[in-house]
């Protein structure tokens, strides 16, 4: 008898864990429909209000034929997706649970023994797979798509302007694999073939050995050439010692302005691998890190929103309401809006130097994580 008992217990075991893998699979289908729903909603949205003026634009004031147009909106498009899936995943969780809330069957659930906890927890293991998603679009699609809409501006549709110029534009020049050059320009007019504000930092075995600056640098007969530049010695004791002082000297670079121009990089268009040795770079001339960082850890932080609103939107969802897809699409907004706001605030005191650059970058996402584990607490009793 006693054989018989343990073999029963063994068996309601076993199905109940067949009856909760049933559960999760069924939620995240039901959440896959309305996630697809909110990365098609929500990225109609974000072009009607910024993509599409944009195209009105080129189209009807410049005249830009409308292949070139249509090209450049499949390069933005996956900045945009990747905007929108913080928004999808609140709003798939939102309609979900909002669902099955009104067809009792959180209810039904409960009284079967099942914790919120535990009904939340294909949410959570879903959102995470599309942060990771996120990460991995960010650190590789998204830079060459926003690069080659960049390219698309600047050499198919801006190439007949009197002046092109780039600003802060910086270049490494890499030896098997070793670091042997770092080129800041302040200020290069390609179309000119000229450079402003040049400061070059030459390395050896991975120090730096010697800093050139000059005024100016010129193209000509394939070459640059600086003017008006001094270089100097990186001592051992990290001081510097003026060398010499030259009116015009040979810069050791094969690029030419066009090129330079076109692989020359801004902070905003580098995936958070790229930033990294960005702000190496940075760190060694002294410059003003706080933007940088900030912007660093955001591209880490921005794709975990998916978490923390997906579980946000499941525990509103169980909500007293009985929200329709009007209802829950106007709550996602609104709190999509809240959070960038949040994010706004905190990322210009971070950047101003108020806020640690992590702080600054993390903080809405903890912000919201102890509003969505409140919930969840509240839900779970």
């Amino acid at each position: 008898m006693t054989r018989t008992r343990k073999v029963g217990t063994s068996s309601t075991a076993a199905g109940r864990r067949k009856a909760v893998s049933l559960l999760d699979r069924f939620i995240v289908s039901q959440m896959a429909n309305s996630f697809v729903f909110g990365v098609m909603v929500f990225s109609v949205l974000l072009v009607a209000g910024d993509l599409l003026f944009q195209i009105a634009n080129l189209m009807i004031e410049k005249g830009v034929a409308l292949g070139l147009v249509m090209r450049l909106f499949v390069y933005k498009l996956p900045e945009v997706v990747v905007m929108t899936l913080p928004m999808a995943s609140l709003l798939s969780a939102l309609l979900t649970f909002g669902r099955l809330s009104s067809q009792s069957e959180i209810v039904a659930l409960r009284a079967a023994g099942i914790s919120f906890l535990r009904i939340v927890k294909p949410v959570l293991l879903a959102s995470v797979l599309v942060s990771l998603g996120a990460i991995l679009l960010n650190e590789t699609i998204v830079p060459l798509s926003n690069k080659a809409a960049e390219n698309i501006m600047r050499y198919e549709i801006a190439r007949e302007r009197p002046t092109l110029l780039r600003e802060k534009v910086f270049l490494r020049d890499e030896e098997g694999g070793e670091l042997r050059r770092v080129i800041y320009i302040s200020r290069l007019r390609q179309n000119l073939g000229t450079m402003e504000d040049i400061l070059v930092q030459e390395f050896e075995s991975g120090k730096m050995n010697r800093i050139v600056t000059a005024d100016r640098g010129t193209w000509r007969d394939g070459e640059w050439w600086l003017e008006d530049g001094k270089t100097f010695e990186v001592m051992k004791d990290r001081t510097v010692k003026l060398l010499f002082a030259f009116e015009r000297q040979k810069l050791p670079l094969e690029l030419g302005p066009r090129e330079v121009a076109h692989t020359s990089q801004r902070p905003s268009e580098m995936s958070a691998w790229q930033l990294w040795g960005h702000i190496s770079v940075m760190n060694k001339q002294g410059a003003n890190l706080a933007p940088l960082w900030v912007l660093f850890h955001l591209k880490l932080a921005l794709p975990w929103a998916c978490v923390i609103l997906a579980v946000l939107g499941a525990t509103l969802g169980v909500g007293p309401h009985r929200s329709g897809a009007g209802v829950g699409l106007a709550m996602s907004i609104l709190i999509v809006f809240a959070y960038y706001v949040l994010m706004s605030f905190s990322r210009s005191f971070g950047e101003a130097g108020y806020l640690p650059p992590f702080v600054a970058a993390w903080a809405p996402n903890l912000v919201f994580l102890i509003i969505s584990g409140s919930l969840v607490r509240i839900a779970d009793r």
